[in-house]
């Protein structure tokens, strides 16, 4: 179902009942659509299995394998 944002910011309680009851609902703004409302389930189920940041974080490659190590090289001179 489409709303308007007018219609939907004073009927949000309505708007919530619908996205729970029916499925995504759409919400306009000068005749172009905006956002969709879902119920948490459904916006669950779109995410799927994408870990949350600090997971993303954590799962990148293990460091202790890359040479890290700086060079003793002196930085070189600079003529102002």
């Amino acid at each position: 179902m489409l709303w308007e944002m007018q219609d939907a910011r004073q009927k949000f309680s309505k708007l919530v009942k619908c996205a729970l009851a029916e499925g995504p609902q759409t919400v306009t703004r000068h005749g172009d659509a905006v956002v969709v409302v879902v119920s948490i389930q459904e916006y669950r189920r779109l995410i799927g299995g994408k870990p949350d940041f600090k997971e993303f974080l954590t799962s990148g490659p293990d460091l202790s394998s890359l040479d890290l190590e700086r060079t003793a090289d002196v930085p070189r001179e600079i003529a102002l």
